[in-house]
């Protein structure tokens, strides 16, 4: 009702719609939302059945589960690793080559004004060791 009041021209929707209409939504909704509750239930119960049936099994064979799962998890770290630092690596070199070749890479104006810092402050330090003797 608020809308209404404040923007006329807009109305509300539940004002305009038929009845049939809303009739028709909320049976869909209810269809729906009943559908995915279903389905939850039955993956829950397909869930704890699997687990039910599994967990023997698992405690049987742990003494060859738990270091196979460690080794399995220790070489997928490992090749993650290595592709990281893979990709590191060949981010780095592009970025080297780009600036040897006088292109602007992301960061090289920082670059420079650390270099420039640097020579000033080597300029500084040769200007001090000349004047103390």
């Amino acid at each position: 009702m608020a809308t209404a009041r404040r923007y006329p021209h807009v109305q509300d929707e539940s004002m305009s719609e038929p009845k049939a209409h809303k009739v028709v939504k909320a049976a869909t909704a209810v269809t729906a939302g009943g559908s995915l509750l279903l389905l939850s239930g039955l993956t829950l119960a397909g869930t704890v059945i699997g687990l039910a049936v599994a967990t023997p099994l698992v405690v049987i064979f742990s003494p060859v589960l738990v270091p196979a799962a460690i080794f399995v998890f220790l070489i997928i770290s490992g090749f993650l690793a290595s592709g990281g630092f893979s990709l590191a690596a060949v981010s780095v070199l592009t970025w080297i080559y780009k600036y040897l070749k006088g292109g602007q890479p992301v960061g090289s104006d920082t670059l420079e004004q650390a270099r420039m810092k640097a020579a000033d402050r080597a300029r500084e330090l040769k200007d001090k060791a000349e004047h103390a003797h």
